[in-house]
């Protein structure tokens, strides 16, 4: 599928269904994305933060490329990360998703060892004209150690297959930058990451949001979306305090120093998608917190997927 520029609207960073921490669970994998393109996403982006990529196999990751990319059948686009600390495995990777048929492609910066922005230009300059597929920059500094400057993601924007960022850094000061910088291109995509952001991220000029909630009720942050992108301010208010107080029963559970991931895919699991397995070292929360999300997803009518967006 060939990508529109810029990327517009609600892309889903879909979680990875497992059957064991190592196995697919094939059947959850094809049940969630009819789902979310049932649901009116935008695009899908596997194997990033949310789908738990670090803690996967390289044969898993494969996989789970191969069977997205033939659900979709080209009905939205699918991103897929490379992200890696080997330039060649991040290479080989890429090569992988395009074959598969892949949309496009999404990078942070090589974890583990901390790179200064020249370096990390130059790590693009060297890196982007290998990749087969339009490439994203993803900016999440706290799981990466290195930013993307605004200066850099404005240089990288004039690279041939660079078409856009998602930001997670949840710095609206530096997405504001990010706004302003590339102001002259109005065909790279500015996306927000975190959630809770969007309405705010929208009414800055961003083009739409890599939302993780989008997982469990992918109708709320499309409406969200189209809210925003119709200036109708009332509504967005409404929307954004669904998405923010729904968000706060799935993650608030999550001990300080632990993962949202593990509010996220136990939420899945009582919607019913998939089971609640995750890959290590996370441990999926047992039966205590899984019935406080169940108990508050009877409360508020959730149980069936749906929300009630008004």
């Amino acid at each position: 599928m060939i990508l529109p520029r810029p990327l517009r609207g609600i892309i889903t960073p879909m979680a990875t269904p497992l059957a064991s921490p190592d196995t697919l669970d094939r059947p959850a994998v094809e049940r969630l994305l009819e789902r979310l393109i049932a649901g009116g996403v935008n695009g899908v982006f596997i194997l990033g933060t949310t789908g738990e990529a670090p803690g996967l196999s390289y044969r898993l990751r494969s996989e789970f490329v191969d069977q997205v990319c033939s659900v979709v059948a080209g009905r939205v686009p699918v991103l897929v990360s490379i992200t890696d600390t080997s330039m060649v495995e991040t290479l080989s990777f890429a090569g992988h998703a395009c074959k598969a048929g892949a949309s496009g492609l999404v990078l942070a910066p090589p974890y583990y060892f901390e790179l200064s922005q020249p370096e990390i230009l130059r790590y693009l300059e060297r890196l982007t004209p290998q990749l087969p597929l339009p490439v994203y920059l993803y900016n999440i500094p706290s799981l990466t150690k290195t930013p993307f400057a605004p200066d850099t993601v404005r240089a990288a924007a004039d690279f041939t297959n660079v078409y856009g960022i998602k930001d997670s850094s949840g710095d609206m000061t530096y997405f504001a930058e990010l706004i302003r910088k590339l102001a002259d291109r109005p065909d790279f995509a500015i996306l927000c990451g975190p959630e809770e952001l969007l309405a705010q991220a929208m009414a800055m000029g961003a083009h739409g949001g890599i939302s993780g909630g989008s997982n469990l009720w992918p109708e709320l942050f499309v409406a969200l979306y189209r809210a925003a992108s119709n200036h109708d301010t009332e509504r967005v208010g409404r929307l954004q305090t669904m998405v923010v107080e729904i968000g706060s029963h799935v993650y608030n559970l999550t001990p300080e120093g632990s993962s949202y991931l593990r509010g996220m895919k136990c939420a899945l699991s009582v919607l019913g998608y998939f089971r609640n397995v995750m890959a290590e070292p996370y441990e999926p929360y047992g039966p205590d917190e899984t019935e406080k999300i169940r108990a508050t997803f009877s409360k508020l009518g959730l149980l069936d997927g749906k929300t009630r967006v008004v």
